[in-house]
């Protein structure tokens, strides 16, 4: 059982190798839906945790943030090449994920009062959207689509890896942080890619359920889903941030 995505969480036939486990069950529409919402949770909480840290250890905000996002790294890397682990490794990928997003929320929070609730706002409103567009089949997830898709998805990471390269030399890509035509530009299509990646998660689910994947992957179906949620709330908040500095 095979079934191949532009998304980095569901690519090299991640539900061939899936593998099951005795007693398990089948994936279903409602376990997934409320697997993605228990993550979503944990997200919501840890980020929370992180904000109230502000008043009494504001110190701390780096090392909550260094520690969610290397740590959501290596947690995401495993899920992804044992899936069968996601009951466990997607909860913790959702909680290290929301230290970080706090620590940089807080952050765009103190330069600009209110960007944050718009980013999360925003990011909702383009998660339905996509959702309908791909419910009433206005896109599909065509090979064509994902073949495109992917190449713009690899082309966004490593010009994001060559940045960070760059930064342990105190150098870095203008167009990540400047706000200029061609910055917000930039943060616009990088938007863009990452709602797509909605599409070929939405598609992924689909092709899930219909072929009877097992149980657990509704955890990974969810984690794949969470994983670019938090890319584009990233690259919207980049976007609404260098929107106000205009």
């Amino acid at each position: 059982m095979e079934i191949r995505s532009s998304n980095p969480a569901f690519r090299n036939g991640v539900l061939g190798r899936a593998g099951t486990i005795a007693g398990d069950g089948v994936m279903s529409l409602g376990g997934t839906i409320g697997k993605t919402f228990i993550l979503l949770a944990l997200v919501i909480a840890s980020a929370i945790y992180t904000w109230t840290q502000v008043a009494t250890r504001p110190g701390q905000i780096g090392f909550l943030i260094t520690v969610g996002a290397i740590g959501g790294l290596v947690v995401a890397l495993l899920t992804v090449f044992k899936p069968r682990f996601a009951p466990v490794t997607a909860p913790l990928y959702a909680v290290l994920e929301g230290l970080a997003l706090g620590g940089i929320s807080t952050i765009y929070n103190a330069q600009y009062r209110g960007l944050p609730v718009q980013a999360v706002m925003l990011t909702f409103a383009v998660f339905l959207t996509m959702l309908a567009l791909y419910r009433f089949r206005v896109i599909r997830a065509t090979e064509r689509f994902r073949s495109v898709l992917l190449a713009a998805g690899m082309g966004l990471l490593l010009f994001y890896v060559a940045n960070m390269i760059m930064g342990f030399f105190g150098m870095n890509m203008p167009l990540i942080n400047s706000a200029s035509p061609m910055g917000i530009g930039f943060s616009v299509v990088a938007a863009g890619i990452a709602a797509f990646f909605l599409i070929l998660d939405f598609d992924l689910v689909e092709e899930g359920l219909a072929k009877g994947a097992p149980k657990h992957m509704e955890w990974y179906a969810g984690f794949s889903l969470l994983v670019t949620l938090v890319w584009l709330y990233l690259e919207l908040i980049r976007l609404l941030g260098k929107l106000r500095r205009e």
